[in-house]
């Protein structure tokens, strides 16, 4: 992929997101859907991890989607909202994968940094049930203190799983591309 065409593939999804933020931010006017928007409002959409959102969110909205995505909320967001912030993010992703080589940091490093942003996360959703009383995912509700310690630690199995499956397919598409053309600089 040249400089160029990854320039404007990395322009048209900034631009999709910034859409979708402004888009979001607009909702403010109604009083239903600024309510949404509460404790960290737009901005907890804007994670790396986007295939764990993509399988998280639509395993469990196939499965009951009153645990992520309530009937009411149909009302307030159109379906395409719905499907712009957990269904094209794979898409996306996938692009990515393909057409443009990564240089991952050492394994060490790489989960040491992905830990922390696992941490910081769910101590932002923890943070915000304990200063509101309302959980970031009707999910949660539904789970008792051992249910939400077994899903955060299969989640966090879940996502270093998906971290190393991406490093693999980074290895195999582009093989090493990327440490190569990191000794001739």
């Amino acid at each position: 992929m040249t400089r160029t065409s990854t320039c404007i593939y990395h322009f048209l999804v900034f631009s999709w997101y910034v859409f979708l933020n402004f888009h979001i931010s607009q909702q403010v006017g109604d009083p239903r859907k600024s309510k949404l928007f509460i404790n960290g409002g737009q901005w907890k959409y804007l994670t790396f991890l986007n295939l764990f959102v993509f399988l998280s969110f639509w395993s469990l909205f196939l499965y009951d989607r009153e645990l992520v995505y309530p009937k009411a909320l149909d009302d307030i967001f159109p379906v395409w909202l719905n499907h712009a912030l957990h269904t094209f993010i794979l898409p996306f992703s996938l692009v990515e994968v393909i057409l443009r080589p990564h240089c991952y940091p050492l394994k060490k490093k790489g989960l040491t940094l992905l830990t922390a942003a696992i941490v910081a996360y769910v101590s932002r959703v923890l943070w915000i049930y304990s200063e509101t009383g309302t959980w970031v995912y009707p999910v949660f509700a539904k789970l008792s203190l051992m249910g939400l310690a077994a899903f955060f630690s299969l989640s966090y199995i879940f996502i270093v799983g998906i971290y190393l499956f991406g490093e693999k397919l980074n290895h195999w598409k582009w093989g090493d591309m990327m440490q190569l053309r990191n000794k001739r600089k």
